[in-house]
């Protein structure tokens, strides 16, 4: 087992001293989504700080993580600034790869797999990539359906993507920030 808390990880990862934080609440009190996650942004800080190793695994295997917006509204708010959807980006980049992710989350990753994906493709996001890689791996097929006519009409979704010229560079700067992420 690693001795090092998740919260010297944290800020070697990410720069952000969770230490710091003094439990004001105003994080938790602005977060859009704060309601439907099972443990809230402050209390996410608070269970870093403890350095208890049950805290952390409830942290990596909880729905949370993966509802953040990353809106930023909770670093705005912060008096001591800080970065807390920075650490949330960072606790699922882990939680995905010990295999900790919330079954509630699944369609969560799923999504972000296909829009990466996409983004890999093409050098940008194509819509319709994304829409339909997300629709075979998710076996959602019908959700949001009802939505492609208007959206294509409106010119919202094209069928063919705009891909970037140096697609090869792009694909290798890609393939090594993952790398570099994984390491």
């Amino acid at each position: 087992m690693d001795t090092e808390d998740l919260s010297v990880k944290v800020r070697r990862e990410t720069g952000v001293n969770v230490r710091e934080c003094y439990q004001c609440g105003k994080c938790t009190a602005g977060c859009p989504v704060g309601e439907r996650m099972d443990l809230r942004p402050s209390v996410i800080m608070r269970m870093l700080q403890s350095g208890d190793y049950a805290s952390e695994e409830e942290i990596l295997r909880s729905n949370s993580i993966w509802l953040c917006l990353t809106c930023e509204t909770c670093y705005s708010r912060c008096p001591m600034e800080l970065d807390i959807p920075k650490v949330f980006d960072y606790l699922r980049e882990k939680s995905y790869a010990e295999g900790k992710v919330n079954h509630e989350a699944r369609d969560i990753v799923t999504f972000h797999k296909s829009f990466l994906n996409a983004v890999e493709r093409n050098g940008r996001l194509h819509e319709m990539s994304l829409i339909l890689d997300y629709k075979i791996h998710s076996g959602n097929f019908f959700q949001d359906v009802t939505l492609a006519p208007e959206m294509y009409s409106k010119g919202k979704l094209h069928l063919l993507p705009e891909r970037i010229k140096d697609r090869v560079g792009f694909a290798r700067l890609f393939k090594d920030q993952f790398k570099k992420r994984k390491s």
